[in-house]
This record gives C-alpha cells, structure tokens and sequence, in this order.
C-alpha cells in the first residue's frame, strides 16, 4: 500500500489498482489549516459500495442546472436516469412515472451503478417531487439523498463542475480548507451573518444543495429575533422555489462559515409559515448559491464538511433583473409561464402580465431554450431582449430592459 495524493486529499490505494483521476482546480481564495488529527479521524467501517477495478475513487459525469447537481445513474441495470443530489433528504428515492417507465414498480434491495461505482441499498422508495420540474426546468427522476451520502466521500467542484467519490475507509483529507462540524439529522453548520443595517447574529443553518439560493431565513428565525427584512433593503422575491414560500430578498452585508466571510449575499425570507420553520434553533438553510463559490466536500460518514475557496468566491451574487417570476410547463418544458411580475420592475414597465407565456427571447424560440437559459438571460446588468409572448391568442412583442433590483 501507498498514499496517493489527488488534489486536496490523501487517498491509500494498491499500486496496481489506481484509478486515472483529473488533476483538481487550484485553491482559489484562503482558509486557514486545519491539523492532520482534525482533519483525518479514524476511517468508518467498510461500506456497501464497490469501485471499479478495485480502486477506491470515481469521477463522475454530473451535470449542473443552475446551481443543482445531478448525477447519472442505473438502477437495477435500467436505462440511466438523472437524480438530484438532496442532502437534507433522509433517504434516496425514485420518481413513481420515472418507476413506471423503466419497469421497477417494486424496487427493494437497490443496485445503484454510477460511473466506476456500484451501491447497494436497501431500498428505493417511489415518490414524486410536483413542483420541483416546473420550478427547475428538467424532469424529475430521483434523489440521492442522505443514505446514498453515508457510504462515500462527495467532492462537488462547482467551479469546474465536476464530481468525485471516494472510498471512506481510505480517505483522508489533507488540504488547508475549513471543516464543519456537522450535527443533526440533517446537515446543520454554524454561521453568523450581518445585516444590511449592521445588526449581526450567529445562528445554525440546514445544508440544502437542491435550494438554488444562497441563503433562506426562515419566517419564524426573522420573527423570534425581531429581523425587520425592509431595514435589510428588501425586495419582493421573483422566483419561487420548489416548496419554499419567499415573500422577500434582500442583500446580507456579510455571511461566515469558519473562517470564509462571502460579501454582500442575497438572501430569501421565508413567509412566517413557510416549511423551512419547522426548527426554532435554525435560523434557515444555505443552498446551493452559496455552495457554489466553493469546492464543497460532504464526509457524512465523519460527519464534517468541508469548504474550499474556488474561482467563484468574489463573484457577485447576481439576482434576477426582469422583475419576472417564470415556471416551466408543458411538453419538454418548453412552455415558460410568467407567474408573477413585481411591481415597478422591468416586466411591469414593458408590459409583461402574469399568465403570459414566453415564446421566444430575441428572435430565438422557446423550443430552443431551457428555463435555466431563460433565468440566466434576465441576470444580464444593461441588456435588453425582445420578447414574443402569447396571451390569450394574441401575440405580442416587448423590450424588457434589464436592471439590478438589489
């Protein structure tokens, strides 16, 4: 046996059994070291998980929409699917239709085959997700959630997006990024954040990396300790999550986890009711619009994440500029309703009512486009794009003139 070094950690392998891995992004932004005893705990016991050729480390071929990861799997030697990578979901699940269609009505004892890994579970429920396609533009078909997260080691690089698994039992971290602790039975990390008005508070957060934000108050964190949003330099939220009800945004001064201090985040304040209440000791989640300005390394099995700087970390958090709250429908997802429009925004000065529908964006037709391209082509400071829009038979045509809200 030998250590071999991959990027930022340590990994023990047989000579003969290595696996071809790509050379890992440099550390983009600073953290302080860790100690080699932090940061490399007693191994877990093996778990039920094979890699191929007996290596001990897989690249998989993700893809990224907006900022959620989804990986491309088999299940039971079906045609592959692609499942959403949920940490905050306690078990792995498959969408019913999605069931239906490859022939696994019943699917217990699971095989999951990824690229150059195999997992087995115990099971894998069916259930479906409603909102999550018309709020993230791609069909749903599966979760990974957090039993899948306990057998291995999960590097997302969202900065080159790519991700890689490790075996547990020989994985052993040896970079210089921040590690969290992280408790509950969901992922909860401490943070501190501060306020636009200069107030600040130190509070727990769930780890969601299927929220596309940056950062969610909850209703009654916001309630409990006298958060006033409007002091914050609120604005009515435009896009809808896909079970989150966000009744404001508003820009933080500062948000820290360990020793990372991310400037002037957005963050989406729950409606006193919303779902993302349900613990008094949390103040909210952090998503995946945070997640993103890192390499982000879930160790479940020792219970830690890790966090690493990447080419993202100064970028801007760059919020919807059209005024326009838009879902995804029909065949393909290819029909893009406009939920809402915030008043006084570009929408509403060009004429954009709710229930139109968006039929083309400069001379290109919605076929072609996806709701992520939509999203991206309304967060471009200074543009302005022709829009075909339908509404009620009739076809009409606007200039929607982009412009920062926050």
């Amino acid at each position: 046996m030998r250590s071999l070094r991959i990027g930022r950690c340590t990994v023990l392998v047989t000579l003969a059994k290595v696996m071809p891995l790509l050379t890992v992004l440099a550390l983009a932004g600073a953290a302080s070291p860790v100690s080699r005893a932090q940061a490399n705990p007693p191994p877990p016991p093996a778990s039920d998980v094979r890699f191929a050729f007996g290596g001990n480390a897989a690249e998989i071929p993700a893809q990224f929409v907006g900022n959620l990861v989804f990986l491309p799997l088999r299940v039971n030697e079906s045609q592959p699917s692609l499942f959403v990578l949920d940490s905050t979901a306690p078990v792995s699940s498959m969408d019913p239709e999605r069931a239906t269609e490859l022939g696994l009505n019943t699917i217990s004892g699971a095989l999951l085959e990824l690229a150059g890994v195999q997992m087995r579970l115990p099971g894998l429920p069916v259930a479906a997700r409603k909102n999550f396609a018309a709020a993230v533009g791609r069909p749903y078909e599966g979760t990974l959630g957090q039993d899948f997260l306990a057998k291995v080691v999960v590097e997302l690089d969202y900065a080159r997006k790519t991700v890689r698994l490790y075996d547990p039992a020989d994985y052993q971290y040896t970079g210089h990024g921040e590690i969290l602790a992280l408790s509950g039975g969901v992922p909860v990390v401490p943070a501190k954040f501060t306020l636009a008005n200069g107030k600040k508070l130190a509070a727990n957060f769930v780890v969601d990396t299927t929220l596309d934000a940056s950062v969610l108050i909850s209703g009654r964190y916001s309630k409990t300790h006298g958060l006033h949003v409007p002091h914050a330099g609120a604005a009515a939220a435009d896009e809808p999550g896909e079970d989150e009800e966000v009744s404001a945004l508003a820009r933080l001064k500062l948000f820290e986890m360990g020793g990372y201090a991310v400037a002037l985040p957005l963050a989406e304040f729950s409606a006193p009711e919303a779902r993302a209440d349900g613990d008094a000791q949390v103040a909210g989640k952090i998503g995946a619009g945070m997640l993103r300005r890192f390499t982000v390394i879930f160790d479940y099995p020792r219970r830690r994440m890790i966090l690493e700087g990447n080419a993202n970390f100064r970028e801007d958090d760059v919020g919807d500029m059209s005024g326009l709250s838009v879902l995804a429908g029909g065949p393909g997802l290819k029909r893009f309703e406009v939920i809402t429009v915030r008043h006084g925004g570009p929408g509403a000065s060009a004429g954009v009512q709710p229930g139109d529908i968006i039929a083309g964006i400069d001379d290109e037709p919605a076929a072609d486009l996806s709701l992520a391209d939509v999203r991206a082509l309304f967060r471009e400071p200074g543009r302005q794009h022709k829009l075909l829009l339908e509404r009620h038979g009739q076809t009409i045509t606007v200039t929607l003139r982009m412009r920062r809200l926050l």
